[in-house]
């Protein structure tokens, strides 16, 4: 069974999502099927279908969610520090092209969050940037096809 990389916050969010899936959704939409059983005829009642088919996204998710929580492997970045980038490392990054800076913490997948500027660790940056040092230059295939070169500047442990 293969371990699920993550950080302490993101195996407290999906644990909380587990959470309220099973207290809070999981009862609301048992509760929504027996008041749409209550319309007639179940061939044609639409509010029962979408209640049935919502209760399906509801009970799949709480299968996967618990087992990525069960196969979470936590990784408390506080106690990592070093100048090689690695799970949990903060690097900042400058465009070869722009000079633009940018920094970005690999995190897992599910932690994952471009608009907070957390990489998956699964992600095309992110495995061309594992192993790196400052100083060195990574070369990455964007989406369009295209090349992007950055230069590492600063590896952190925060």
């Amino acid at each position: 069974m293969e371990k699920v990389p993550m950080t302490a916050a993101g195996l407290e969010r999906l644990r909380d999502e587990l959470r309220q899936l099973k207290t809070v959704e999981r009862p609301a939409i048992i509760k929504a099927i027996a008041e749409a059983r209550t319309h007639g005829d179940l061939s044609e009642n639409a509010e029962y279908h979408a209640a049935r088919e919502r209760q399906s996204f509801i009970e799949g998710r709480i299968i996967e969610l618990g087992d990525k929580t069960g196969r979470a492997e936590v990784i408390d970045v506080s106690k990592l520090s070093g100048k090689v980038v690695m799970f949990g490392a903060t690097v900042t990054l400058v465009d070869d092209d722009t000079d633009e800076k940018s920094a970005y913490q690999i995190v897992g997948q599910d932690e994952a969050d471009i608009a907070s500027k957390r990489l998956s660790v699964t992600s095309p940056l992110a495995r061309a940037l594992i192993g790196k040092t400052v100083g060195d230059t990574v070369e990455v295939t964007t989406p369009r096809g295209g090349s992007k070169s950055y230069e590492v500047k600063k590896v952190e442990f925060r």
